[in-house]
């Protein structure tokens, strides 16, 4: 087998989607068509089942699947050590995490780069709440994985990885903890709790609007300085939290209900690092966060997507 058709097999049933596949390699649509074709004859049976609607994998493409991604992916590692050692990488990489779902994907970065860069040291410590981007200018950090949007003229970063819907945290005894979604516009009936800290004033409209879409004004609650502390408000009955929707799984505690948003843009996550500091090492950070993003999504719920 030859690897352009290995990766294009396995980009396929991923993607389930000849454009999109096509767009990862960088490849017309026909080429991708080609090589699957070329593959299936050299199996001898089809390994897609396709539609005018949709792209599904037939039991033999299932089977080569389970057979062919652990030789892929110990390829791949093989060779990013190599060009690991080639490029000297051999430093330690301080990392921070914005809140628990960034904190678990890092979790799986550092143990695919123990792999395939073994010279590359990952240390991991949370983003205060109260101060998204300070501890990276300082050079306390040398990269975040954190939530957008991120306007800063002095940091850059990459595009988001992954995107999840947003929900509210309300007093379980809240009219609105028995509907099982809520709008914006539902923001108007409630105190919605603040960040407290110097914010940049996009971030704070994200976040803690002032107003609802149509411009009905929203009251602010008390701010707080860290999540435990939002909901412990929440369940005293003195506000609502705008959170996101993984806050339901690793945030749950008696008297807060989570209620899932239908109109909120989703929360984008991505990498943040200080603009002109691009490393070799910060590069194969970032291509390790992409793939452990992409691995993430994959089976996940309808609230956390690929972008």
């Amino acid at each position: 087998m030859e690897r352009d058709e290995v990766e294009c097999f396995l980009l396929l049933a991923e993607e389930l989607h000849f454009g999109r596949t096509a767009d990862r390699m960088g490849l017309s649509r026909a080429r991708v068509s080609q090589l699957i074709q070329r593959l299936e004859r050299r199996v001898g049976a089809p390994l897609f089942i396709r539609t005018s609607r949709r792209v599904t994998m037939s039991a033999i493409g299932r089977q080569l699947r389970t057979d062919l991604e652990p030789h892929h992916r110990a390829m791949d590692a093989a060779l990013a050590r190599a060009a690991s050692t080639a490029r000297g990488i051999d430093t330690v990489l301080h990392v921070g995490f914005s809140n628990p779902l960034t904190g678990e994907i890092l979790l799986k970065v550092t143990e695919a780069l123990r792999a395939s860069h073994p010279g590359l040291a990952v240390e991991i410590c949370e983003v205060p709440m109260t101060d998204p981007y300070g501890r990276l200018r300082d050079g306390e950090f040398d990269v975040q994985l954190q939530e957008f949007p991120v306007r800063e003229d002095d940091l850059g970063g990459g595009p988001p990885l992954l995107t999840e819907d947003r929900a509210l945290a309300v007093p379980s005894t809240h009219p609105l903890a028995a509907r099982d979604t809520v709008s914006l516009e539902d923001l108007a009936d409630v105190l919605l709790l603040t960040v407290e800290g110097e914010l940049p004033a996009y971030w704070r409209e994200h976040y803690t609007p002032t107003h609802t879409p149509s411009g009905r004004p929203i009251m602010p609650g008390p701010s707080v300085t860290q999540m435990q502390e939002a909901l412990m408000l929440v369940a005293a009955g003195r506000g609502a939290l705008l959170t996101a929707a993984h806050s339901a799984t690793y945030f749950a505690r008696p008297g807060v209900a989570y209620v899932p948003i239908t109109d909120a843009e989703p929360v984008g996550y991505g990498l943040v690092w200080r603009a002109g500091d691009t490393t070799a090492a910060l590069e194969a950070f970032a291509d390790a966060a992409s793939a452990a993003a992409r691995e993430m999504t994959q089976g996940a719920s309808r609230t956390v997507a690929p972008v």
